[in-house]
């Protein structure tokens, strides 16, 4: 330093610099810039607080020792940007004075290597806590908290939740004997009682995902087909509670009241059975969470229905569009809105046609239907059940004497002539299967479904629900082949062993 210099300034003078008179000084140790989410924290910190260290300077001079008026910042380089990113957004002065110290004696590039080397981060487990006081103690929400020190609010939330951690796993994890994501994984929920039970089971060196399904195991996932058939809010509404992983992608969480959970989805199914019953005219219906089994029901199904000729021109010039739109955009794999929203609508409308069979009314008196929760979140319908007690009674036999020996009432089979016997109408399933191109391309998604659930399986049905059309409809043709399914227009006449039944045709034996 020059003369001139030390007689401006003594070593030690704590003094007020403009803001546009500091420099970084190129003496200064660290030469990799500052993180810009590291200015910004710190930007956010002394808006609030204020510069709490004053940066350490050196007087500039030119090459002949004359003072500039400039200060080149030897330790503080991170507090001077802040400063100028708080003036840029007019925050503070361009010439707002800092406070700092000047340091005369020290070799600036030591010094500022020294600050960077020596200085002892504090222990994460110290400034979890340390935020848990400020939202305890001060009644600091995690936005304010989070704008304080220039960090996101959802940050704040995962370093409360880790402060709020039981005592007992916070002295662990200072031990070193739980890492972060263990903690992490523990911290899922806030229940002290359950996290001393999970950490007695499996002790403190279990992978995180063994310790959060522990911690979440008596929930029900926000995955499940229930939380999905009844939705969060609905849920929440019903004074439900929902636990949220603040460290991972939770998939919406987990419902925390399963009792409550299982009483909607009853109500909701119930519910659901009850419109199908009053809507369709069926003599019961029943909500079940799974499909019941064993119950000796018997299943009628639908017959075909005959069309009038404007109903079958509006179904066909729909179906032809249909084709027309996938052949077109079958090879496009994100449709625009508008052609998605016109399958959609054609869709719509061929449903309100239906799939071109329904019940008998004497088979809708005396059945009901079911309502099943399925996999995928979504109630559905199964109609046609029969109780044993509504099947009808069969005519009895004739009254033959066995051996042969007894006279043969009037009328009797060997007086039949050839051409009053019933002829042997066809069994179709040798001679068709369902395809893309015969029939599963031009009935309702609704039509496919069913197609593959008598087929093949419910399971399977639902599998391939959440497809488009297009790939449904492939699917489906790879799953009943070799099936022997047919639609219900070309399925074999039923035996003339039932076809007494009160004119109940249709009517199978099925094990429900």
């Amino acid at each position: 330093m020059t003369q001139q210099t030390e007689l401006n300034h003594q070593d030690g003078d704590v003094i007020d610099v403009p803001l546009n008179k500091l420099k970084k000084s190129p003496r200064n140790a660290r030469r990799t810039p500052h993180a810009q989410a590291d200015i910004e924290a710190l930007a956010a910190s002394i808006a609030v607080k204020g510069v709490l260290q004053a940066p350490v300077v050196e007087p500039e001079a030119d090459g002949e020792g004359t003072p500039t008026g400039f200060y080149l910042v030897t330790i503080g380089e991170g507090r001077r940007l802040a400063l100028c990113v708080l003036a840029k957004r007019k925050q503070i002065k361009k010439a707002e004075p800092v406070r700092c110290v000047v340091d005369l004696a020290n070799d600036p590039h030591e010094i500022s290597l020294d600050e960077n080397v020596t200085r002892t981060g504090m222990h994460p487990a110290d400034q979890f806590e340390a935020f848990r006081r400020l939202a305890d103690e001060r009644g600091l929400s995690a936005e304010e908290i989070a704008a304080r020190f220039g960090v996101s609010a959802q940050v704040v939330r995962q370093r409360l939740r880790l402060g709020a951690v039981s005592a007992a796993l916070m002295d662990l994890y200072r031990a070193g004997d739980l890492n972060l994501d263990q903690m992490m994984a523990f911290a899922v929920s806030e229940d002290h009682a359950r996290q001393a039970q999970v950490l007695e089971q499996l002790g403190g060196h279990r992978p995180p995902y063994l310790i959060r399904r522990a911690m979440t195991e008596a929930k029900v996932s926000a995955a499940d087909r229930r939380a999905l058939f009844i939705g969060t809010e609905p849920y929440l509404e019903a004074g439900g509670t929902i636990l949220r992983d603040l460290f991972t992608e939770d998939g919406g969480g987990w419902f925390e009241d399963p009792a409550l959970l299982d009483r909607l989805v009853a109500e909701k199914l119930a519910g659901i059975a009850e419109n199908v019953r009053e809507a369709e005219g069926w003599k019961w219906s029943e909500p079940h969470i799974d499909f019941p089994r064993a119950l000796g029901l018997a299943r009628v199904y639908p017959r075909p229905v005959e069309r009038s000729q404007d109903e079958t021109a509006k179904i066909d010039a729909l179906s032809e569009e249909y084709d027309t739109l996938v052949s077109e955009w079958d090879a496009v794999e994100d449709l625009p809105p508008d052609i998605e929203a016109r399958f959609k609508e054609i869709d719509a409308a061929l449903d309100v046609f239906g799939d071109g069979t329904a019940y008998h009314p004497e088979e809708i008196a005396r059945g009901g239907v079911f309502v099943i929760l399925g996999q995928d979140g979504v109630a559905r319908v199964e109609r046609g059940l029969v109780r044993p007690e509504d099947m009808p009674a069969p005519e009895p036999e004739p009254n033959v004497e066995s051996g042969g020996g007894g006279v043969r009432p009037e009328g009797d089979a060997d007086d039949a002539s050839p051409e009053a016997e019933e002829p042997e109408d066809l069994d179709m399933s040798g001679y068709w299967t369902p395809t893309v191109a015969s029939y599963l391309g031009r009935v309702t998604k609704a039509g496919i479904g069913e197609a593959v659930r008598e087929a093949v399986s419910a399971e399977a049905a639902e599998r391939i629900g959440g497809l488009k059309k297009p790939d449904m409809a492939s699917e489906a043709e790879a799953l009943l082949a070799g099936k022997g399914w047919l639609p219900s227009l070309l399925r074999a006449p039923v035996p003339a062993a039932s076809e007494v039944q009160s004119e109940a045709p249709g009517l199978t034996e099925e094990a429900a």
